[in-house]
């Protein structure tokens, strides 16, 4: 077998292959006669027709069972011998295949070249230091104070910001393109809290200062930049019962407030547990920083322009993590108002600054032999499925089926590679 490797470019090659005749005729032979074996051809006994007649009758097939029985060994045999080892499946092209010929084809892939991540010591990194003051302390408290508001019942005085409406509600919106009836639709008990975000423009302002049992009639003009496009530029009519108006009462910040929380027996003990919890997350956030800093730095090291495959890779697995926090949150990921292709176009830098990274920690795993065990891999999915509340044996399950095993090996290995990495860093605390 001849092979020919041609440099597209750093990680673009071709693999020019040319089977020896004798090879293709030998399989075409092998072929032919699992044809034979299966061929019902009118005027001759099954397992009976001669083989030029079969070879005539289903030449395109056999020729086309002899390229795909050849061609991936031949490539696999040839990857070997180089020692090459392409980031996704080649594509295969130019393929001529005739019986008394050499079987020819192209083989285009792309791969990773050499790596050299460099002197680790001269990484230089910075920790910030985990400071806590009373203000963000009582900041916090704050928080959970107004979380725990309640609301009361409110007679005697009209609504006001921060307040809590009970109202029936009839929304009339311009009619719908191609139709000239007005869209009406009906909402009662609807709760709306003034000031919210999303209310709409300048509703809240005409709500402000009725009373329960107040109706009222006004127009809402939305801007032509509002988010909601079906909804920009257009003037909607609201209809308005208010059936109760209530206010929010936040608890006072004492002792009785800490017991009710749970297992403070006082508001000194509660404020304690909160610096603890913003020094944690603080810590963490400190660890996070560093480390995309580390990554930044890492991938700052790979020279060449890395292989468009992994990239795209890595742009999937970014917006399947998006789409699964929306639906976390209830939200149909198709009804989204998102522009798919330009969310995936706005990550690329990133995907790609993140390969880059992780190639870098995977020449670090492999030159210091890095592994990971199997009760390594067990504990990960065992982690994982007490943070969704599910089963080690079905996150497993839904692992092996998915192919994500191994999406687990890697990370515990690269992760074991940032922490060697660290230990030789220059790390400056601040």
């Amino acid at each position: 077998m001849k092979t020919e490797f041609i440099d597209v470019s750093d990680t673009r090659k071709n693999l020019v292959v040319e089977i020896p005749s004798t090879v293709v005729d030998a399989e075409i032979d092998k072929v032919s006669k699992d044809y034979s074996k299966a061929a019902r051809i009118p005027g001759f006994r099954p397992g009976k027709v001669p083989a030029k007649i079969v070879r005539q009758r289903f030449r395109d097939q056999i020729l086309h069972d002899v390229a795909h029985g050849l061609i991936p060994r031949a490539v696999d045999e040839a990857l070997r011998e180089r020692g090459v080892e392409p980031v996704d499946t080649p594509d295969i092209r130019d393929v001529v295949v005739e019986e008394g010929q050499p079987l020819k084809f192209t083989a285009t892939f792309e791969t990773v070249p050499p790596i050299n991540p460099g002197d680790l010591a001269s990484l230089s990194l910075r920790r910030a230091a985990t400071r806590v003051n009373d203000a963000a302390v009582e900041e916090a408290l704050g928080r959970l104070r107004e979380r725990a508001a309640r609301y009361e019942p409110v007679e005697d005085r009209g609504v006001k910001p921060g307040d809590s409406v009970v109202m029936d509600l009839v929304r009339t919106a311009p009619p719908a393109e191609g139709d000239d009836k007005p869209q009406t639709d009906r909402h009662e008990n609807v709760t709306v809290d003034i000031g919210a975000a999303a209310n709409p423009p300048g509703f809240d302002r005409q709500l402000t200062g009725l009373m329960a049992g107040a109706e009222k009639t006004f127009d809402v003009t939305y801007p032509d930049d509002y988010t909601v496009k079906e909804l920009a530029g257009t003037t909607v009519t609201y209809d308005v019962s208010i059936k109760s108006v209530r206010k929010r009462v936040a608890p006072e910040l004492d002792d009785e407030f800490a017991k009710d929380l749970g297992e403070f027996e006082s508001l000194d003990a509660l404020r304690r547990r909160v610096r603890e919890d913003l020094e944690h997350e603080g810590r963490h956030e400190s660890e996070r920083e560093l480390r995309a800093d580390l990554m930044k730095q890492l991938a700052g090291r790979v020279a060449f322009d890395v292989p468009a495959a992994l990239v795209d890779r890595e742009i999937d697995r970014r917006v399947e993590e998006f789409v699964r926090r929306l639906i976390e949150q209830q939200i149909d990921p198709m009804r989204a108002n998102i522009n798919w292709e330009d969310f995936r176009e706005r990550q690329r830098e990133a995907a790609s600054e993140a390969v880059r990274g992780a190639l870098v920690l995977d020449e670090i795993a492999r030159r210091e032999n890095l592994s990971v065990s199997d009760e390594e891999v067990e504990a990960e999915i065992a982690r994982y499925a007490e943070r969704t509340g599910r089963t080690p044996a079905a996150v497993r399950a839904r692992l092996e089926k998915e192919g994500g095993i191994s999406r687990v090996y890697a990370g515990l290995r690269r992760e074991k590679a940032i922490d060697f990495i660290l230990s030789r860093a220059t790390i400056v605390q601040t």
